[in-house]
């Protein structure tokens, strides 16, 4: 059976409106430029693009392999299987010292690993990095799991009856709705109705608080009030800090969606000022991309090299290298 034909449509998450308020080059790479890389035959301009955008950097692995370890958890424990924390860290430790090697040896460029890593930016760029940031990578991924298993969430979670669970981190190809007749992804870590009858949704964080996470929540609010037809103000959110051991909730009314609101509506019409068809999501030509003038969201991106930013950030002092 012929598959259906891709199309490079217009949507909206917060992870989009990031890389367009950070740099706008990165931007035009990421959803423009690495379009239909992965096609045997794409050109090798595109298929560089396309493998660089798949590539993560130390700090978000790690996060990552806290959201996947935690899913698998959690949907043991709604199938009401027994889970081991110590049996939970070895698998871990095990998948990062496979993912290491695999980009370590820059695999990613001719072999399919797993779906949700490919590679590290650090490893690419050949990074001298010491022995021990990448055993504080570990133990971020450690001691978040550590906190988890001693928490609330453990008791919570499987007390649950099957009605009252709702999701768990359930992927781009589900996760999404629609504002203003534009698809907006939002995939909230765990979703739940509680006792009470309370929808709760939950997003588990390896970092530091910062600015934006509130309104990343919100989206989460108006996803599961779409998809499973509550009251939007009805819902509860939380972001949970793992390596704070916090937790901290977002308040969830009209204004705060009102807020929500301007802010997407603001960040699409950005966007969408950038198209020369917005019909057909096609952009204006790369020039009216331009890289940020500093070079600081350099020092993490994937596309240094194809911007032309790779030797001044290799010039530069090592203090200044790592964010």
């Amino acid at each position: 059976m012929r598959r259906p034909t891709l199309s490079n449509d217009f949507s909206w998450s917060k992870s989009r409106h990031e890389k367009f308020s950070e740099c706008l080059r990165s931007y035009y790479f990421y959803y423009y430029g690495s379009w239909g890389g992965w096609v045997a035959d794409a050109p090798k301009d595109v298929r560089e693009l396309y493998v660089l955008k798949k590539l993560a950097n130390r700090f978000s692995w790690a996060g990552s392999v806290v959201h996947e370890c935690i899913k698998d958890v959690l949907l043991d424990w709604r199938a009401g299987r027994v889970v081991d924390p110590a049996v939970v860290e070895a698998r871990a430790r095990k998948l990062m010292q496979d993912d290491f090697r695999h980009s370590r040896g820059k695999a990613y460029w001719t072999q399919k690993y797993r779906k949700q890593f490919t590679g590290l930016v650090e490893h690419e760029y050949g990074e001298a990095l010491p022995d021990e940031a990448w055993k504080q990578n570990w133990e971020t991924v450690r001691s978040a799991l550590a906190w988890f298993f001693t928490s609330r969430w453990p008791d919570l979670s499987r007390s649950l009856k099957p009605e009252q669970w709702l999701e768990v981190d359930a992927g781009f190809d589900f996760a999404h709705f629609t504002l203003e007749g534009l698809k907006v992804f939002a995939i909230p870590d765990f979703a739940f109705v509680d006792a009470d009858g309370t929808p709760v949704v939950v997003d588990w964080k390896t970092g530091k608080s910062r600015d934006g996470y509130d309104e990343q929540v919100l989206g989460y609010a108006l996803y599961v009030s779409q998809r499973y037809r509550f009251p939007v103000e009805k819902i509860r959110a939380s972001l949970v800090y793992l390596n704070e051991g916090k937790e901290q909730d977002v308040h969830v009314d009209m204004s705060a969606m009102a807020s929500f609101q301007k802010h997407f509506d603001t960040s699409v019409a950005k966007m969408r000022a950038l198209l020369k068809d917005p019909a057909t999501n096609t952009p204006l030509e790369m020039s009216a991309f331009p890289p940020s003038e500093s070079l600081t969201p350099c020092v993490r991106c994937v596309f240094r090299r194809p911007c032309g930013r790779e030797a001044a950030l290799a010039a530069q002092p090592p203090a200044q290298s790592v964010a």
